[in-house]
């Protein structure tokens, strides 16, 4: 993984939460941990990595504190610490 995209990643997990997140770099940032990561019809991703799935908005827009909050929720619930795997 490189350095920015472990940047996005500790910015993901950091407190407080950030609202100023690019979701295409999350994007990268999922690809990068393996995830697979579909487009489905009406703004919809499905996302899966370590057998564990979660749907997303495909947003254009910086990522809100609720969108943050969800995908930090589902990374650490398919066994992602960026503090142990991917220090910076």
């Amino acid at each position: 993984m490189n350095h920015s995209h472990r940047k996005v990643l500790h910015a993901l997990f950091s407190h407080p939460v950030s609202a100023n997140i690019d979701p295409k770099h999350v994007l990268a940032v999922f690809e990068d941990l393996g995830a697979e990561v579909a487009h489905g019809g009406h703004g919809a991703l499905k996302v899966t990595l370590n057998g564990r799935t979660h749907g997303f908005h495909d947003t254009r827009h910086s990522l809100s504190k609720q969108e943050v909050g969800e995908m930090r929720k589902f990374l650490a619930e398919a066994g992602i610490d960026p503090a142990r795997d991917y220090p910076l």
